[in-house]
């Protein structure tokens, strides 16, 4: 089961996106922010009828995302304000509650964990239907896009190409290979089934030794490309697996849940039009997209907003 902690995201994000973060709140303060909108972002006020309001919570990826819906939703014509970067999900949640925000990208797998810890996770679709029994009943899930963000097991490429394992290749791959390696991740991967203890148990998974480093931070980067680990619990969208070339190994048995990008929204708020836009993004949203725009936001210090809107354009969207 994804736990809520994989989303929370504050200690889980990786360098860069702390400075993106302040970036964030620094144009907030000063009245402006990536998207067009000058809205307080903790205002406790209903959005203006007619006016969907597009919230993200503070971290880059969910800030990129909401431009992407903000702008799938203006494209049809739709009137949208934004209030970006927010904050965990314990405040954005609140804020969909009392209709302040009319949309919010969510994680599916890791938002039922938040509203049901011990609720069983067997695939997107139970995950979807028991979180939406779950919310709010204000509150609802739209269609989950193929895109996820979730913990993997990732090589190095120097390790990859030594044991000739692809993106192609999954865990089962490795149980031959997993005694000659030194995995990585943080403390708690060594002892949670969506750790070793699960690797061991679904895939026979036994590695040579274990690493403690942070969760897919920075610490758990520098070992991976300098070798220090040749496996490590690196987040599917981190833009360093594309800076480095790692390699992540499938997941089949879903040992690492589910955590479909998937909008959340405010019911009354949102007309079948918009449903209709959030639904069509999502339909074209997978994580290659997602991890390629997460690299341009991350690493190449583009605007989200610019990154949203040639994504919508190439996707036939905009």
């Amino acid at each position: 089961m994804t736990s809520y902690a994989a989303h929370s995201r504050p200690l889980r994000r990786r360098t860069g996106v702390a400075a993106l973060a302040l970036a964030a709140a620094t144009a907030l303060l000063a009245g402006c922010s990536s998207s067009d909108d000058k809205s307080d972002p903790l205002a406790d006020n209903t959005a203006k009828s007619g006016t969907v309001v597009v919230g993200s919570n503070n971290f880059a990826e969910s800030i990129l995302i909401a431009d992407i819906y903000g702008e799938a939703l203006k494209a049809k014509g739709v009137k949208v304000s934004y209030k970006p970067n927010i904050g965990s999900r314990e405040t954005t949640y609140g804020l969909l509650k009392n209709g302040s925000i009319t949309v919010l990208p969510e994680y599916n797998g890791s938002l039922l964990a938040y509203l049901d810890p011990k609720a069983e996770q067997k695939s997107a679709a139970a995950v979807n239907a028991t979180a939406k029994a779950k919310l709010d009943p204000k509150l609802t899930l739209l269609e989950s896009a193929p895109a996820e963000d979730k913990d993997s097991v990732s090589l190095n490429a120097e390790t990859a190409k030594q044991y000739n394992l692809t993106g192609q290749s999954t865990l089962a791959d490795l149980k031959a290979i997993a005694p000659k390696l030194t995995i990585g991740g943080s403390p708690e991967f060594q002892t949670r089934q969506q750790g070793l203890v699960g690797l061991e148990a679904q895939y026979g998974l036994k590695f040579k030794s274990f690493k403690a480093l942070d969760a897919g931070g920075p610490l758990t980067q520098a070992a991976l490309t300098k070798n220090t680990v040749q496996a490590a619990d690196i987040f599917t969208t981190d833009p360093t697996i594309v800076k480095e070339k790692f390699v992540v190994l499938q997941d089949p048995k879903n040992l690492f849940g589910f955590a479909n990008v998937t909008p959340l929204v405010y019911k009354s708020g949102l007309s079948q039009e918009g449903v209709a836009a959030l639904n069509e993004v999502s339909a074209k949203l997978d994580t290659k997209s997602l991890l390629d725009m997460d690299s341009q936001v991350q690493l190449e210090n583009k605007d989200p907003l610019d990154v949203a809107k040639a994504w919508l354009k190439s996707a036939g969207l905009s």
